[in-house]
């Protein structure tokens, strides 16, 4: 996790393979981070890994579920209750499920 970043409360990090976090990075509440599944391919189900890369400045909204593999582009916004299973691109709005970009995320300078 880098500087000022956030885990709220009821986040759930199953991180059988590395989770990294950007600085200034919000993930709120009950959000689940889950770097694990089973490849449905095999008839064993074999346990199946990828690591979550969150960039900096990044907000993930509550209850949203960010899958294995996926990378949260440096400031995308993640709106509440989204399923993600794609990256996410740099500075985009995305929601839903599965989640879907919005809109750009622009930052209005004051």
């Amino acid at each position: 996790m880098g500087e000022y970043a956030c885990l709220a409360s009821d986040v759930e990090c199953y991180n059988v393979a590395p989770v990294t976090i950007g600085a200034n990075t919000t993930i709120s509440q009950g959000t689940m981070l889950c770097t694990a599944s089973h490849d449905i391919s095999d008839p064993k189900n074999t346990l199946i890994t990828a690591p979550i890369v969150i960039g900096e400045q990044a907000w993930v909204g509550a209850r949203a579920f960010i899958g294995m593999g996926v990378t949260v582009g440096e400031g995308a916004v993640v709106g509440a209750t989204a399923s993600v299973f794609k990256d996410v691109e740099p500075w985009t709005v995305v929601g839903g499920n599965p989640a879907r970009k919005i809109k750009n995320r622009i930052i209005n300078e004051r």
